[in-house]
């Protein structure tokens, strides 16, 4: 184990729970196909960049959070509207995050952001209950 791999493992426990922690761990140990890509996220991604001094946890996901809309990567994104809430994101900056990439992305990826967004704050009982767009039949 190195500095990196520490630093890395450490943030991730924090921010994402010993559970998802552990999982990328074991990834990235078990020698199997994937396992190097694991190991580069705990100790770049985590190790280096995450846990870089400069910016605090909150604005790296709103940061994260922001790209990840514009990629259209929703599944990702989910996991860093976790990671965000877990980070000291409300609810309600979230919805402004999204809001702030509307005019950069545009409306069907708000709509894809948002629904990622409802059923992540549903997982943890803070949608109000607020129906998505494909829920109001709307998409």
């Amino acid at each position: 184990m190195n500095d990196k791999w520490q630093a890395g493992h450490d943030l991730m426990a924090s921010m994402m729970g010993p559970q998802f922690a552990a999982g990328v761990e074991g990834a990235a140990n078990s020698g199997n196909f994937g396992a190097d890509i694991a190991r580069m996220a705990i100790e770049f991604a985590f190790g280096d960049v995450w846990a870089r001094p400069g910016l605090e946890r909150k604005a790296r996901s709103i940061a994260v959070i922001s790209s990840l809309i514009t990629q259209g990567r929703m599944a990702e994104l989910k996991n860093h509207l976790r990671f965000g809430l877990n980070n000291g994101l409300t609810p309600a900056e979230l919805q402004e995050v999204i809001i702030q990439v509307l005019p950069y992305v545009g409306f069907p990826a708000v709509a894809e952001a948002m629904t990622a967004a409802i059923e992540v704050l549903r997982e943890r009982g803070l949608d109000g209950g607020v129906k998505t767009a494909q829920e109001n039949k709307t998409l």
